[in-house]
């Protein structure tokens, strides 16, 4: 029997492959650009294969001060930002799948409806509050905007991880004379790694990546981060694109840590869920 030709799943497999095509072609770009002069890339030839590689655009960003203050501001502002609002997230996520109350499911609603608001509504009023509080030029206001717009994310997952934990557990923990704190930091969140996972994960990359609220919420060069710094990056009279490409490497380095040492996790937590039995 002469099966007939299916020409879909090849077709299919084209797009695909044009697609990861152009979602590679900016990183590719960035990486040639890092490996050149500012000539070379003034004469376009920015997407040719480089006869030899130049990386003193590396050394230049290793040594410069600045970059070193950028990265050091991100950290400060990306570690405590994320561990924050997966505190926050935990808590209220154990809250709503193991002791819900009246109005619990109308309150988790609201809370939900916060990732649905785009952040240049708020970005005005949040200015003027903490301008009003002296916080402007300092940390403080990325860090606490980013907690809150965490939390809603975190109160998510962890409320539908925490809702697959058997009831059973916590019975019989609380039989066993526990307190609910104790069922859910001895019970709940060691089996919660993975969602623990892919919380972190995301929150620091979103965190990190971030340049909207830092550029809202700091004037000096002192308080950029990373990602404003790459910006402030220029040459004496032109746009200093190689150094720019070089910070833009280094500067995923940390998310991409991140990544690997969570993948495992990761993985898992992603993909929990889609598979019964």
């Amino acid at each position: 029997m002469i099966r007939e030709f299916n020409p879909w799943p090849t077709v299919i497999f084209i797009c695909l492959a044009c697609l990861a095509l152009l979602f590679l072609a900016p990183t590719v770009g960035v990486l040639l650009s890092s490996i050149k002069t500012t000539r070379d890339i003034a004469l376009g030839q920015l997407w040719a294969w480089p006869e030899t590689f130049f990386l003193g655009n590396f050394a230049e960003v290793v040594n410069n001060p600045a970059v070193h203050r950028y990265m050091i501001n991100t950290i400060l502002v990306a570690v405590p930002a994320t561990a924050a609002s997966i505190a926050l997230g935990i808590l209220a996520g154990y809250v709503f799948a193991k002791l819900p109350f009246r109005t619990s499911e109308l309150l988790f609603l609201a809370m939900i409806s916060g990732m649905f608001f785009p952040p240049q509504v708020i970005l005005i009023p949040l200015f003027r509050l903490f301008n009003s509080m002296g916080l402007i030029d300092t940390l403080w206001p990325i860090i606490i905007v980013h907690t809150a717009l965490g939390i809603p994310i975190c109160t998510l997952l962890m409320r539908n991880f925490f809702a697959t934990v058997p009831n059973a557990l916590r019975e019989a923990a609380i039989l066993e004379g526990a307190s609910e704190w104790q069922v859910l930091t001895r019970v709940a969140l060691p089996l919660s790694l993975p969602a623990l996972a892919v919380l972190a994960t995301l929150q620091f990359t979103w965190i990190w990546n971030d340049f909207l609220w830092p550029l809202i919420f700091t004037n000096s060069d002192e308080k950029r981060t990373i990602m404003i710094g790459i910006v402030n990056l220029r040459g004496q009279y032109t746009v200093a694109w190689g150094v720019q490409g070089a910070l833009s490497l280094i500067a995923s380095i940390p998310t991409l840590m991140v990544f690997l040492f969570f993948q495992r996790y990761f993985i898992k937590g992603m993909t929990m869920g889609a598979v019964k039995g």
